[in-house]
């Protein structure tokens, strides 16, 4: 009975060892999620942060190039420009729209991203209708 007591002991002994090592790896588990989790906040922060300087750049090209296609323009039209400058003025105009729109892109895709990272979310059932969409542009 002694020795029936005595293994009962180590294999309860090493029941709470594995018990431990095992609620050990699920918190080493949990600390690296969360911790994964906040670096994809704060990268989705800086990246929205930094998107919107360069907003402001790229507007600041996207009107700089409109004012010189009108510029151009009006010296075609005015006889002391050729049309081959208008058409360089059309094509900055059409690369800093590129620039334009590729930059939105991003931050829209950093903007679900860090929606994806705080945890938040939305399913199909929360997206407006195509008629809810045709409804507020009118």
């Amino acid at each position: 009975q002694l020795a029936q007591t005595l293994l009962s002991q180590s294999r309860r002994r090493g029941t709470v060892v594995e018990e431990r090592a095992s609620y050990d790896a699920t918190v080493a588990a949990y600390r690296e999620t969360v911790l994964t989790a906040m670096q994809q906040v704060e990268d989705n922060l800086a990246a929205l942060r930094i998107l919107e300087g360069e907003a402001g750049k790229v507007q600041q090209t996207v009107q700089s190039a409109t004012r010189a296609l009108d510029v151009s323009s009006a010296q075609y039209r005015a006889g002391t420009a050729s049309y081959l400058t208008v058409i360089t003025s059309q094509a900055a105009l059409l690369n800093a729209d590129v620039t334009a729109v590729n930059l939105l892109t991003r931050r829209l895709t950093a903007s679900v991203l860090l929606i994806e990272a705080l945890g938040g979310g939305w399913n199909a059932s929360q997206l407006p209708t195509k008629q809810d969409v045709t409804a507020r542009q009118r």
